[in-house]
């Protein structure tokens, strides 16, 4: 009996690689995910049930990859389902589905990073000295815009340990014209913002009341509500998951990153996220606009 493949070569591999790549944005862990999902398009199916049902298991493989990416588990879940409702009649019908919907989602969330970023330029004025933290090529694309259309801005980057991911963005804001970038250690955030007209910084996700982000922000965000600092976050609205649907799970990586020695009566926790009550956060700008909370 022919018997569809079951999960090998390409997307077993980006299953993999989905589950490493933690230093990358959630637009580009989606869209990696979604074209591996084109690796379904050239296998053989007896049936369309057993085509749909090896198209679920795969997405739910790559979502449970990385269960801290909103926009990873809503784009596989949309291609699904996308499929699905259209109830195909064979093979070649459900196929032709996945490939216009997997070209439908990926053009989605690169139009929504671009626009997200274009509408928190609008929100960059000359002259401004913002902080953000770590690394989000969402702020960064905003920073770049508002200095293409003559915008000049001090740029604070600051890190968090161990992933050491601020240099990363200050090397990039470095090299754009009209923008004066400094790296500061994330512990030190309190000794600049009293000076920041604004905390920006990118998105992991919202679910509901908490705002999701890499580690260091909470503490950041909690010094500049003291401070009477506004703090935007940036991103997609894709990450933003009012009800149900997605559960989010942090990362806890290795203890080693920390430190090499062995740690003798102690343990070392390593996550690479922190949750923000949303009540600290002055407006929330996406593609769809500016959320206030």
């Amino acid at each position: 009996m022919h018997r569809p493949a079951e999960t090998p070569g390409m997307i077993d591999e980006t299953v993999e690689e989905i589950r490493e790549m933690q230093t990358h944005s959630s637009s580009v862990v989606a869209v990696k995910a979604a074209e591996a999902l084109r690796e379904l398009l050239d296998r053989d199916y007896p049936t369309t049930e057993e085509y749909l049902v090896d198209l679920d298991r795969n997405a739910s493989a790559l979502r449970r990859a990385n269960p801290s990416h909103a926009s990873l588990h809503t784009t596989q879940r949309e291609i699904v389902d996308e499929v699905e409702s259209a109830d195909p009649a064979s093979v070649s019908e459900a196929k032709e589905l996945t490939e216009a919907a997997i070209d439908r989602v990926i053009e989605t969330v690169e139009r929504a990073k671009r626009e997200a970023a274009a509408n928190a330029a609008e929100r960059l004025d000359d002259g401004m000295t913002i902080l953000t933290h770590d690394y989000s090529s969402t702020v960064l694309e905003a920073i770049e815009r508002a200095a293409a259309d003559g915008t000049h801005l001090t740029v604070h980057v600051t890190e968090a340990r161990p992933r050491y991911l601020g240099r990363k963005a200050v090397r990039a804001l470095a090299a754009i014209d009209r923008v004066e970038p400094t790296l500061l250690v994330d512990s030190a955030a309190g000794t600049v913002l009293d000076r920041c007209d604004a905390a920006v910084f990118g998105m992991t996700c919202i679910v509901e009341d908490t705002y999701h982000n890499r580690v260091g922000t909470f503490p950041i965000a909690a010094t500049a509500a003291e401070l009477a600092v506004p703090v935007e976050v940036v991103g997609s609205s894709s990450k933003i998951i009012d009800r149900g649907g997605f559960q989010f799970e942090n990362e806890f990586r290795p203890a080693s990153e920390v430190m090499r020695e062995p740690a003798e009566g102690f343990a070392i926790e390593n996550p690479a996220y922190d949750a923000t009550p949303v009540h600290l956060l002055d407006r929330v700008i996406t593609d769809e606009g500016v959320r206030t909370y």
